[in-house]
Parts: structure tokens; sequence; C-alpha cells
């Protein structure tokens, strides 16, 4: 089978390094994995190919009988136990798709698995693993907490750990990927390969493979831009934990990366790509309008560094119909597809702003008869998503609108014309507050008597947590503004306003660091000073 030569210029790996990358690959040869994993579909992606003149397709591991890739990793580590290994048992800590992919592998093999989850997993995810045979204990608010706990479990009771993603067999499982990826596109290997990070299991063993055998093949890691754990250590040079993570796209909403992925990240020396939550959900939806499925935020997520290197002019072009070249396709893995059905519908709100097919606008009106009117005529013939009024004095009115457009330079236009006829904007399309929270908003705006400062934060989605929360401020405050949003997530995005009598701002943020959750101050945010703050 052709490889093609080796057109990519990167660094040189050590030797060592390079030997390593070269066993990755002979250890993904010999994976154990199609007893349970099937040979999925690379499937080309006709819209998007047409409309931006590339040859894209997708990797299908949302195809897996347990919805995504992780069934390669798992079974191939499991299907390597020895049989007194498999009469203790296995455990593993999971918040989804590694639960599901042990758990499915362990009943195969005929070993009893036991599956750490935080108590923010949704039900979805926890039927599935109890579906299969699992026992699942809930702890911890996050990851770290279940895996703590079945770490402590595997001491205690011999039961072998299996970690998600920082293990050898774990890797060279998830590298059948590749080596499929290959076998798929014969004699012209990809130009490129878009593939998701979170603890680095899954670029590590494909792109261990790809370097072995497809040298010429840009490899390309794409995250979140709130959960940047490769990129971060990359730079470092060493594993970094993050302060925060955003965790919208959980199944790679990892705070620190693995010693050994890292280590294998560093040998393949792969390009990034960072990309917001708005541009994944319009990801998602352009895999939806190709394939008629709905996958989770992380399956998307290859997808969206992909277009976003298209927009940028960095991702290779060409389309392998036109006898004129003869580049090969542009590969995006899909990684899985267990999206909760509440997250939906906020995906789909978000996919317009991602996809730059919408801007959301903040204008001061004057308070007088017609100014209304003409801030529509304004708008012209563009489609109107939404529209919200806040009459803010006798002289002056605020107005949020969604306004539909085809591209940036029409947004640009669109204020410009606004501006021209003496309307003040102000651009909200990148506002998260905005965004999360204010179009949701109803209501009037607290006396300006007393200061108010306004905070964002993050909830763990579990029982008692606003209890837990209100406890710990110990009625010191009185909340003047509150609104929780979930959109099916382990976490919930709330936004709080706090009255302070005497101005004591050092006071109400040492009373809001105890209790523990993450959080930013917003009250110079632009959308809460046009549409929420108060009068003094």
């Amino acid at each position: 089978m052709g490889r093609g030569p080796h057109h990519l210029t990167m660094r040189a790996p050590s030797p060592t390094i390079e030997c390593d990358l070269r066993s990755i690959a002979e250890q993904t040869d010999l994976a154990n994995v199609y007893d349970l994993a099937k040979v999925t579909a690379l499937e080309r992606a006709d819209i998007l190919s047409g409309e931006l003149n590339t040859n894209i397709y997708l990797k299908r591991e949302d195809l897996q009988s347990v919805f995504s890739f992780k069934i390669r990793g798992a079974a191939n580590r499991i299907a390597k136990l020895s049989p007194k290994e498999r009469a203790r048992g296995v455990v593993a800590a999971s918040a989804g798709n590694h639960a599901q992919g042990i758990a499915q592998a362990a009943k195969y093999y005929g070993t009893q698995a036991t599956i750490f989850m935080p108590i923010t997993t949704p039900p979805i995810k926890t039927k599935a693993v109890t579906a299969k045979g699992a026992k699942i204990q809930l702890v911890g608010d996050n990851y770290d907490a279940a895996c703590e706990a079945a770490l402590q479990f595997a001491k205690n009771t011999g039961a072998v750990f299996i970690h998600p993603f920082d293990e050898i067999d774990v890797i060279a499982g998830q590298g059948t990927i590749g080596k499929e990826i290959l076998d798929q596109c014969g004699d012209t290997p990809p130009a490129a390969v878009y593939i998701s990070v979170g603890g680095g299991g899954l670029i590590s063993g494909i792109g261990a493979y790809l370097r072995t055998h497809s040298p010429s093949t840009r490899i390309i890691a794409v995250e979140p831009e709130g959960s940047t754990t490769l990129k971060t250590s990359l730079e470092k040079g060493v594993p970094t934990p993050l302060n925060s993570i955003d965790g919208f796209a959980d199944g790679v909403a990892v705070k620190l990366i693995g010693t050994t992925t890292l280590k294998i990240a560093q040998a393949i020396d792969p390009e990034t790509v960072l990309v917001s939550n708005d541009e994944i959900c319009a990801s998602a939806r352009d895999i939806f309008e190709q394939t008629r499925t709905v996958v989770e935020p992380a399956g998307a997520l290859a997808l969206a560094g992909l277009l976003k290197h298209i927009r940028q002019g960095k991702a290779p072009r060409g389309n392998t119909h036109d006898a004129n070249t003869h580049k090969g396709p542009c590969i995006a893995i899909v990684t899985g597809a267990n999206v909760n059905f509440d997250r939906i519908g906020y995906m789909v709100e978000r996919a317009e702003l991602g996809a730059g097919g919408e801007i959301l606008l903040a204008a001061t009106l004057p308070e007088r008869p017609g100014a209304f009117l003409q801030f529509c005529q304004a708008l012209g013939e563009h489609a109107v998503s939404e529209f919200n009024y806040r009459y803010a004095d006798q002289h002056s009115a605020h107005v949020l609108v969604g306004v539909k457009i085809k591209s940036v330079e029409e947004g640009k236009n669109i204020i410009a014309k606004l501006q021209s006829q003496d309307i003040e904007v102000t651009d909200l399309s990148d506002n998260p507050l905005a965004k999360d929270h204010l179009r949701h908003m109803v209501g009037g705006r607290a006396s300006g008597r007393t200061p108010e400062r306004i905070y964002s934060f993050e909830f763990p989605e579990r029982p008692g947590a606003l209890r837990d929360f209100l406890t710990t401020l110990n009625g010191d405050w009185n909340i003047s503004l509150f609104h929780y949003r979930n959109h099916g997530a382990s976490t919930s995005q709330v936004l709080c306003g706090f009255q302070i009598p005497n101005n004591d701002a050092s006071a109400l943020e040492a009373s809001l660091r105890k209790t523990g959750f993450a959080m930013r101050e917003e009250t110079n945010n632009p959308a809460y000073q046009y549409f929420l703050k108060n009068d003094g």
C-alpha cells in the first residue's frame, strides 16, 4: 500500500522518541479491538466539500456500538489482562464515554467493572453504563474527585485501574483509527487529519501511526478555547494543570494532560487550533446536515477546527475529483454522539453565531416617536432572529437584536449603516454574558441607591449546589439579580448580582471565594451596563 512521499517540514525527533512512535505504531498493528469495535466509515462530506472547495471526509466513530471511539482503547486494554487480573475486576473513572467502553469490554471478557462517576453525570450516561453490567459509584463534582476514589478502590480491592488515556495499550487501541484511515485512503494519503484533544490518548495513537506510515500528512490538534490542556503543556514543556476548564465539550474537558500522552505529543509535534463553543455548535449542525446524526460537542470539535482553518486559509485545498490536483482529503474525526437530549436546544441556539450566520447587537435609541421605525428601516431586508426592548429613561431606550447575516462583512456593513444614522451600536456576538444570560432575562433594574456588583459562576449540576452556595455566603449579602442556565452539561452557568451597602467589594469577593465555585466579575461587561445596571 502506498504511503506517499514526505512533504511536511517539521522538527526532527530524537532517535529514541522516533523509535517510541514506531513502537506504538507496531502495537497498534497488533491491537485486539475488532471483537468489540468495528471499522467505521470514512464518509465524504459532500455538502461542505462543495461549498468550501475542500475535500472533507468524516471518520465516523459515532457509529461504534457505544457511540464513541473509546471502545477501541478499552477493548485492547482489557483483552490483554491475565486470567488472574480479570478475576480481580477492573475499575475506572469517567463521566461518560470511557465508562461505556470499559463496561462493554468488561462484560465481553467476563470481568466485573466498577466505574466511579461524578455526581453531576447525566442519567443518560449512568443508565448506559449500568445496562452493560457495570457497577457505578457516584462521587464528587468532577472527574478528579471520581478518579481519586477509583484509585483508592483499586488499592483496597486489587481491581485493575484502567486510565482513560494515559496507558500505552489504550493509546494503541485508539491508534487503530489512524491505521483504518490510511487503509481507506489507499495510495493517496490524507493531506491533513484533525483530531480532538482532551487527555491526549486519541492524538497519541493516531499521531504515532501517521508519523510512522504517512509523514506527509499534517496532524492538527483541536481544542476548545476554554480547555487548552495540550497547547498549554506543549508550551510549558511539562504537563501543566489548567486553573479552570470550560466543561461545554465535556468529552475533552480535561484539566491535566497525561505524562505519557504529552511525551508522545511532543514527538508527534502537531499543529494546534483552538475553537469557540459557538464554532463547535456550528460544526455539530454541519455534521447533522451531512449525516442526520446529532453528535456531542466533543464529537464536533475536530470538524470545527478544520472549518476554522479553511476560513483562515490554513487548510490544504483542492478536490480529488479535480484532475488537476493530487492532494488527499482533509479528515475530521467525529469522536462520539453521546449527547444529552436537553443540550440540543442550546447547541441549535448557538450554531448560527458560531457559523457567522447571526450577529447580536445592542443599540441605544432616542426615546422619541419614530426612532424604533428608523432603526428597523436601517436593518433593511435582513431577517431578525430576536428583538428585546428595554426602556432606559425618558431620553433613551436599549434594544438587543439578533440579525441574520451571510458573512462577517455583511455584519460590519449593518453596524456601519446604523452608526451612520447616529445610532449607538455595540456588537455582543462574542459576549458570553449576553449569549448565556441576557437574551433570556426579563425584569427591571435595581435601585441606584445601593452599589451593585455582578459575577458569573459555574455551578456543578448536582442537588444542593445552590443551597451550599447561599449557606457559604451566610446571608451577609443581598442578592439583587439571579439567573441560572443549564444546557445539559455537568455544570450550570449562573449570573448573580450583590448589593454592597458599604461599597466593600474586597469583603464581598473574600466571601464569594469561600464558595469554591469558579467565578468572574462582570460589572463592567457592556451587556450588563446596557440592560441590567441600576440607575445609580
